[in-house]
């Protein structure tokens, strides 16, 4: 047998659409305005989704939970462990970032709706405006606060605001859907206009522009590759993105975008990054340590360390053989799925 780490998946919306559920109902997009921040994903997510058993049985051992992409600014996700009853005690970093999407998505539904954004360039105005209104509102809050308690007018709380807070702080990343090489690159350079700190989410065509993305030492999380291209902006998905990755040493980690791809898949994914060039040491890694940088939790889990989450997975056989069962899945300790 083989033991690793609790496999990690580092963007999915497990939960927020169940298992069955028709696409009208699923509750990972609220596609009533481009800019959203308030949202919390945590209000979303359904623990008694059959997606979690399958990701125990697949050795996921905990998944970040981010809001869809239908609105440049979609709101707060959440790091929450597979197994639980009530999503509160299933948490483990909420929020961890702001979603936030460039490209066809957000476009998709607003120019049916006839408002900004219609255009990738709407797309950056309604990021820009957004971040804007937050700077703008973290110097009034300032302000306000320095006052005298006699000299204070009610100051108007926005939960919005609030919410992006911790972004303008650098405290939480803006987290950017982008696929396209010139929407990943709209996204590092809003980044840079407003001193913030980002992840690239998918990064499709990361590996056309390799040398600037090393050069900005970003942080991306790669997939879903085990997919189809349904989409323009997907045409030139390749595993070779990994690889390419590796040799321009660019953090990335492997991700499922469950449920467009299914969590349970996510060792197969890295699987197959392996056969696409990637070392088993690097593909594991992408799985595991390198997902849980990306999120921030590497003290906590990613590896078998002393003093870690007991996140471990235990394999009838080789993990990068496919047709290997997973034998015991344990998290925070304890077993939560034997075959």
């Amino acid at each position: 047998m083989t033991v690793t780490p609790g496999l990690i998946d580092a963007h999915t919306h497990i939960g927020t659409c169940p298992e069955g559920t028709p696409y009208s109902m699923t509750d990972e997009n609220d596609m009533t305005d481009p800019s959203t921040p308030q949202l919390r994903i945590l209000d979303s997510i359904y623990p008694f989704d059959e997606a979690f058993g399958e990701a125990r049985k697949g050795g996921v051992t905990a998944v970040q939970v981010l809001p869809g992409s239908a609105n440049v600014i979609g709101g707060q996700g959440a790091v929450i462990k597979t197994r639980g009853l009530v999503v509160d005690e299933m948490a483990v970093l909420a929020p961890s970032g702001m979603k936030a999407a460039l490209g066809e998505n957000p476009i998709g539904v607003y120019k049916e709706k006839n408002q900004l954004p219609t255009t990738r360039m709407g797309n950056a105005a309604c990021m820009r405006n957004t971040l804007q209104e937050a700077f703008n509102y973290k110097a009034a809050k300032e302000h306000w606060l320095a006052k005298k308690d006699e000299d204070k007018d009610p100051f108007d709380i926005k939960p919005g605001m609030e919410a992006l807070l911790p972004v303008v702080e650098k405290k939480m990343p803006l987290r950017v859907h982008c696929h396209r090489a010139d929407d990943i690159a709209t996204a590092v350079r809003t980044a840079e206009e407003f001193g913030i700190e980002l992840t690239l989410e998918h990064c499709t065509e990361g590996h056309l522009i390799p040398d600037y993305l090393a050069s900005k030492k970003v942080m991306a999380a790669v997939g879903p590759t085990l997919s189809c291209r349904p989409k323009i902006e997907l045409r030139h998905m390749t595993w070779d993105t990994l690889k390419v990755f590796s040799e321009r040493a660019i953090h990335f980690c492997i991700i499922t975008d469950h449920p467009v791809t299914p969590v349970h898949s996510l060792m197969l994914c890295a699987t197959m990054a392996h056969r696409a060039g990637l070392s088993r040491e690097e593909a594991l890694r992408a799985v595991t340590l390198s997902s849980a940088e990306h999120l921030g939790l590497e003290a906590r889990m990613g590896s078998l360390e002393p003093g870690k989450d007991g996140d471990i997975v235990l394999w009838k056989g080789d993990p990068f053989d496919a047709r290997t069962e997973v034998a015991i899945t344990f998290i925070d300790g304890a077993e939560v799925y034997r075959a």
